[in-house]
């Protein structure tokens, strides 16, 4: 693709209102409007997979997202590259952080919901309550990065069992200074900044660190926009915070990564760890749930389809650990299941 979106920029507009991107129309399918692409043969684990059908060329409509921080820059890039075919399709992306998203799409609210973790029980049971059929994909791979100050020359590496200590409840106003972590720290005041509790990372990292999901000291500076936990640890020596791999990725000179050791030694954050499934346990999934009523409208239909056929290249794109060919092939695959769907 030849359209390549500032991420400073998008980020930007996502933290201050969101983003409502236009997209613009050529090309055009030899097929009736709305009827889906076959569905796609076994694939091939090491091969990508086929292309989709041409989507028709007078699409038209609104398209509603919102959820996390961490997928709204993937998903707002995806809309901005569907700009360059379909001019009269209105995509909004919100970054209310997973929980918020999934409490608007459970309502009826959105088409789609962008998570940094899976659906909860919880919030199944609301979208049956409200008759709200969905389908999940998975649309890139996460390697949730931990930071400290760039200036901080003394920490390297933390295991778990350090972690923990920093973002454990009981550590709430008890572990004040980088030296209650470990001895051979400096006498320095420790600044935390992290995800708010309607973030899906905020739910991964304290369930991985702190062993219960939600679990979390409260005395730290809170956002659902990771922007401002980047300037909160830039800002200060002592500080440290963790958000999603790509936010480090736009801002390598801002903050510096930690390699964390889950148990096998220390590990870097990056794409190749992620892939290989060395960067344990802080690598993750990351999701876009689809309202299956919305299928109905070609508009949502060909942007999905779209996303889906485009998403190792966005992902690069977009500095995500982009999918396997594999995932990419089962996440096509079960977005034609589901049009073939009856009802």
């Amino acid at each position: 693709m030849r359209h390549r979106l500032s991420r400073k920029l998008l980020l930007f507009v996502l933290a201050a209102i969101g983003i409502a991107v236009l997209a613009a129309g050529c090309g055009g399918g030899d097929g009736e409007e709305g009827t889906p692409a076959p569905a796609p043969a076994p694939a091939d684990p090491g091969a990508s997979p086929p292309p989709s059908a041409p989507a028709p060329a007078d699409l038209s409509g609104r398209i509603e997202a919102d959820g996390s921080s961490t997928v709204g820059p993937l998903t707002t890039l995806a809309a901005e590259e569907f700009q360059a075919l379909h001019s009269d399709v209105q995509i909004t992306v919100g970054i209310s952080g997973s929980g918020g998203g999934f409490e608007r799409f459970c309502r009826g609210e959105t088409d789609l919901s962008n998570a940094s973790r899976p659906i909860k029980d919880s919030e199944v049971e609301e979208c049956q309550a409200n008759g709200i059929d969905f389908v999940e994909f998975r649309v890139v791979t996460d390697a949730l990065t931990v930071v400290v100050n760039p200036e901080n020359d003394f920490v390297d590496c933390l295991t778990l069992a350090q972690l923990n200590t920093i973002w454990a409840p009981e550590s709430e106003g008890m572990i004040t200074n980088w030296n209650q972590v470990d001895p051979s720290f400096p006498d320095l005041e420790l600044s935390l900044a992290g995800p708010g509790t309607d973030s899906g990372t905020f739910d991964y990292f304290t369930d991985e660190v702190n062993g219960d999901e939600g679990a979390s000291r409260a005395d730290y500076q809170a956002s659902e926009d990771d922007n401002v936990i980047v300037q909160a640890v830039q800002g200060d020596r002592g500080g440290t915070g963790y958000f999603g791999f790509s936010y480090f990725a736009e801002n390598p000179t801002a903050v510096k990564a930690l390699e964390i050791d889950g148990g096998s030694g220390c590990v870097a954050p990056s794409v190749e760890a992620a892939l290989a499934g060395d960067y344990s346990p802080l690598s993750r999934p990351l999701f876009v749930y689809a309202k299956v009523e919305s299928f109905t409208r070609p508009e949502v239909r060909e942007f999905i389809r779209f996303y889906l056929n485009n998403t190792q290249t966005l992902a690069e794109t977009a500095l995500y650990v982009p999918l396997s060919a594999e995932q990419q092939a089962d996440a096509i695959a079960s977005f034609e299941a589901a049009l073939a769907t009856p009802g």
